[in-house]
């Protein structure tokens, strides 16, 4: 028995009906087709519903635990930066006291310098300050300058590397320790500058003259 629209119930034609008007069609999927839409084109998609990307925002808690982390005080970045920054010029003293061992007149002074230089670098970006290299080489020879009579009696022992018979004296005592003092003494003078808002252009030598005589190496304890 053939069923058509006429002798259908009335509830279904007019279901029917209205889902022609609405822009539906029914169709039966191939094998294997996932339907991941139902409408025809032009019709508009539903807005999609957003995920919760959180435990304590799905539960409604409020904000998450990062958010709730208390920020560090000032004073306490301060400290711990300046911490770090002490430990560097003291690494840097370390070496430059072993740049002191190397027997060749000037080349220890070369050396020694270019650590110093390599110091500063490190302590500006520590301090997050920009850093210019032929700005910072005249800097740490102006420093190096104030330490008189340190650099000279430093240059004095590079000299006498080249006699044969003092030259062992002064590689094993003297130089070591002339090159490390001067080392740590220049990198706490741009510690105590940078700690104070200052930059690496506005610094001047003079003002850390007295400072920086008055630095002790202290003894360095291993970590």
């Amino acid at each position: 028995m053939t069923m058509n629209k006429k002798t259908l119930p009335k509830a279904i034609t007019a279901t029917t009906e209205s889902m022609k008007v609405a822009g539906f069609a029914a169709r039966v999927a191939e094998p294997g087709e996932i339907a991941l839409n139902s409408q025809e084109p032009g019709t508009e998609s539903a807005a999609p519903v957003s995920k919760p990307t959180s435990a304590s925002a799905m539960a409604g808690e409020g904000p998450s635990i990062e958010a709730a982390r208390p920020t560090p005080d000032v004073a306490e970045i301060a400290t711990r930066r300046r911490a770090v920054a002490v430990k560097m010029a003291e690494r840097f003293s370390v070496w430059s006291g072993a740049a002191g061992f190397i027997p060749l007149p000037f080349v220890d002074l070369a050396a020694v310098g270019g650590l110093q230089i390599q110091m500063l670098r490190r302590i500006s970006q520590i301090y997050e300050i920009p850093f210019s290299e032929n700005r910072g080489k005249v800097l740490v020879a102006a420093l190096a300058g104030s330490l008189i009579p340190a650099t000279s009696v430093v240059g004095t022992a590079s000299i006498v590397k080249g006699v044969p018979a003092a030259g062992a004296a002064v590689s094993a005592f003297v130089m070591p320790a002339l090159c490390a003092g001067a080392t740590y003494a220049i990198g706490m003078a741009f510690i105590q500058h940078f700690s104070t808002g200052g930059t690496l252009f506005d610094f001047n030598p003079p003002d850390y003259r007295e400072f920086i005589k008055a630095q002790k190496l202290p003894r360095i304890r291993r970590s």
